[in-house]
């Protein structure tokens, strides 16, 4: 069940097996960023990380990224990231296709509704632009942070790409205009030469995953349309982790990328930063939306690193 282009994303929770998980979905339906519903009271907004709430946050809070550990309020409300143009906004590159196997680098633009590039863009999770790579099959993920030229050109330094068809995601707000702290997520598809492998299978749904020595797992209740929360509990060795640091002004930062389609949706989770005290455990608030496999990216930082533990949600 594929969302309206124009929809806005939601959130969810999954049950995969007998196993409680959590994770975030699309919605189904919803209004286009230009038409969104008024905001929820503040109170009512409290530890929903990543939530899109139907309405674009102010201008001011879209621009001071967090450090209040309520980051993610970029719900990406414009799309499923499935489309390289919406509500005027265009993701424009020449390059259709990319040589695979070694190092490559993607130029793109951001057009605003004018025709023009847009130059003002809000600071979201300390970045101006999240820009994110994902191989048909779900793998191979990148998450980069390109920096923008004076003339509005980006350049993403992409890692080597394994042969095969990708898509390419470019999520990011306006800094001023009509659209002014709506987040959009626009994507294009490139041809990556080379002798390809066949698509990988999914791996199965499962709870928890390890990374670099550590133990990700995701706890949570299913609840069809509802408003929960969900965890994610790290530890190493059999022991809680509590030295987490900041990454993108939160303790974590969880992708998505649903199979058959590539919809992509993001999150942060609610903690506040206390330096370099994060963990054990991170909450997330998120609402179910579209059934499926998503194959999960979550990105957290120790000592100076940065692990990106995989994982595979099923939502019913």
């Amino acid at each position: 069940m594929l969302a309206s282009p124009r929809s806005v994303f939601r959130w969810g929770s999954v049950l995969a097996g007998v196993t409680a998980l959590g994770v975030f979905a699309l919605g189904a339906t919803g209004p286009s960023p230009r038409h969104a519903a008024p905001a929820p009271a503040a109170a009512d907004m409290a530890g929903m990380a990543g939530m899109d709430h139907g309405a674009a946050p102010t201008p001011a809070a879209a621009a001071a990224g967090t450090g209040t550990g309520a980051p993610a309020m970029s719900g990406m409300a414009a799309g499923e990231g499935l489309l390289p143009e919406l509500d005027g906004y265009r993701m424009d590159s020449t390059v259709t296709s990319l040589p695979g196997g070694r190092a490559v680098s993607y130029p793109f633009t951001i057009t605003g509704p004018d025709g023009r590039p847009l130059t003002d863009f809000a600071v979201a999770q300390t970045k101006k632009l999240h820009f994110y790579a994902i191989r048909s099959d779900l793998t191979g993920y990148q998450h980069l942070h390109p920096e923008m030229a004076a003339d509005g050109g980006w350049t993403a330094d992409l890692a080597a790409l394994a042969p095969g068809d990708w898509r390419l995601y470019a999520a990011f707000t306006p800094g001023s205009g009509p659209d002014q702290g709506i987040e959009f997520a626009l994507s294009r598809t490139v041809a990556v030469t080379g002798d390809a492998a066949p698509p990988q299978p999914l791996p199965a749904a499962t709870g928890s995953t390890t990374v670099d020595g550590y133990t990700v797992a995701v706890q949570g209740e299913p609840a069809a349309a509802m408003t929960q929360q969900f965890t994610v509990t790290i530890s190493k060795d059999g022991r809680p982790v509590t030295d987490l640091q900041p990454y993108l002004d939160s303790y974590a930062h969880l992708s998505a990328f649903r199979e058959g389609t590539e919809a992509l949706a993001h999150l942060h989770p609610g903690n506040p930063v206390d330096g370099d005290h994060g963990g054990p455990t991170l909450t997330f608030t998120a609402m179910i939306g579209e059934p499926g496999n998503w194959r999960v990216f979550l990105q957290f930082r120790t000592a100076g690193e940065l692990h990106t533990a995989v994982l595979t949600l099923h939502v019913s």
